[in-house]
Parts: C-alpha cells; sequence; structure tokens
C-alpha cells in the first residue's frame, strides 16, 4: 500500500499501531534492492510494509529526521521505534518484520535496548566487517554513509574527534575502527 502523505500514514498508524514503513525513492539502485527484499520479506513473515516514494511524498521524512532514502521506519504503538537505513538482506528485513531478531532486548522491561549508529563509507572494508558482525549477532543498526551526508560526517567528527571509519555510536559512547572488545562491552555481549 502506497502512503501519499503525512497525514495518510498518521491515519494509518491510528488505525494499526505497529507497523512499517519504507521511505525510498524510484530509480535509485539502493531503493531498488530494498523494494525487492522487502517484498520477498513480507511474503515470509506475512507482513505489509507501507510505501512512500520520497520523489512524490517530502512531507513524512522531515517529521522524523530521516535525510536518505531507503529507510525502513519501525512504529510501535503508533510511535517511531526505529529507522533502519540502506539495503538489508532479504533475511534481515524478514526478521524484523516477524521480530525475532536484531535488535537487543533484555529480560524483563528494565533496559530499553540499546541505539547504535554506525559511521561508514562505501569502500570502506572495516565498515563491513562490522556490519556482518553486527547482523550475525542480531543487533539491530541504523547506518549512516558519511560519504553522502557532509552534516552527519561533521556531526560523527564532533562526537568522537577523529574522521576515519566505521565508527560506532553505542547509546552516545563512541568506538573508533572495529574494536571488537569494546563492542561486545558496550552491548553486553558475552
Amino acid at each position: 500500500m502506497h502512503i501519499n502523505s503525512f497525514n495518510e500514514l498518521q491515519t494509518a498508524l491510528k488505525e494499526h499501531k505497529n507497523l512499517f514503513l519504507l521511505l525510498y525513492k524510484s530509480g535509485s539502485g539502493q531503493s531498488d534492492c530494498a523494494l525487492q527484499n522487502i517484498r520477498i520479506a513480507e511474503k515470509a513473515a506475512g507482513r505489509e510494509v507501507l510505501l512512500a516514494d520520497v520523489n512524490n511524498v517530502r512531507d513524512i521524512h522531515p517529521q522524523y529526521g530521516v535525510n536518505s532514502a531507503p529507510s525502513m521506519l519501525e512504529f510501535t504503538g503508533g510511535k517511531l521505534k526505529n529507522v533502519i537505513k540502506g539495503c538489508q538482506t532479504e533475511e534481515y528485513y524478514r526478521s524484523t518484520l516477524s521480530g525475532t531478531g536484531f535488535s537487543i532486548q533484555p529480560a524483563g522491561d528494565e533496559k530499553p535496548a540499546k541505539r547504535v549508529t554506525v559511521y561508514t563509507t562505501p569502500t570502506c572494508t572495516w565498515c563491513n566487517t562490522i556490519k556482518t558482525y553486527f547482523r550475525e549477532k542480531k543487533i539491530n543498526f541504523t547506518e549512516v554513509n558519511v560519504a553522502s551526508d557532509p552534516a552527519r560526517a561533521e556531526e560523527m567528527a564532533k562526537k568522537s574527534g577523529q574522521q576515519g571509519v566505521p565508527q560506532t555510536d553505542i547509546n552516545g559512547k563512541m568506538v573508533i575502527g572495529f574494536d571488537k572488545n569494546r563492542i561486545n562491552e558496550l552491548l553486553e555481549i558475552r
């Protein structure tokens, strides 16, 4: 189902408190990849993802601070819970749609899930290594391509004092490079 405005999204959220929305840009390779993988995942998970083409719908992404497409927005209880940027694998989308993985949810409600942002560039091999590691460990993360987003690159450098990638922000604590021990410590991976 296509959403054509922020108002339509609000109506959908009143009817279905828990839903997914893919903000995509028609004609973009990354968006085409995400659309294809999500369509396969929808069938396997038995869940529908709403669609909004940012070429035509320009009032949704600013409401949630999303500045790249494709981005899949996950809403729980009518509120934005998570943003998954870029094209992910069909398995990743299926797992996310079915709620069977890719996030850290401690036993009980005492702690919220960890907020993980990975700053990357397309040509960085260690960036791919860290993303693969997070997927293997079922860690939900947001990817920021600093090569195509100078404002986010500046934000990253201000947080860490470094310009190299990968860098990972885990609940406000920066990890430079693929420092597996520090990442495991911050994410409580044993």
